[in-house]
């Protein structure tokens, strides 16, 4: 069992930054990859970005050059920088580890962006 907590999320303008960060628990030591998605109301979840165990990143599109994922392997953690953040980024936004083959989710937190 793998357990994942976010921190971070909150109001920013158009054009602002926020920094989320997931911490893991449990048996981390069967983490092969973390990510980032993010759930607007009307949508479907999708992918924001993800890092593997050694270190690969993407990024969907609607992010890249904005976003940033970074893993800190020693602290299991993994830390979504968001920059350049737009009206359209407002969502909830979930921590996500695969582990084994299972999938396993954080309990969500709010990026709101005013414009």
């Amino acid at each position: 069992q793998v357990h994942l907590v976010e921190f971070g999320g909150g109001l920013v303008q158009a054009g602002g930054s926020l920094r989320l960060s997931c911490a893991a628990s449990g048996t981390i030591f069967s983490i092969n990859a973390m990510g980032w998605y993010r759930q607007a109301p009307g949508n479907q979840r999708e992918l924001v970005a993800a890092i593997t165990n050694g270190g690969i990143t993407m990024y969907a599109d609607a992010v890249k050059g904005r976003f940033t994922i970074s893993r800190d392997n020693a602290k299991n953690t993994v830390s979504l920088q968001m920059n350049s953040l737009k009206p359209e980024d407002t969502a909830v936004y979930y921590c996500h580890a695969v582990a084994i083959g299972y999938d396993y989710w954080g309990q969500g937190t709010q990026v709101t962006v005013s414009s």
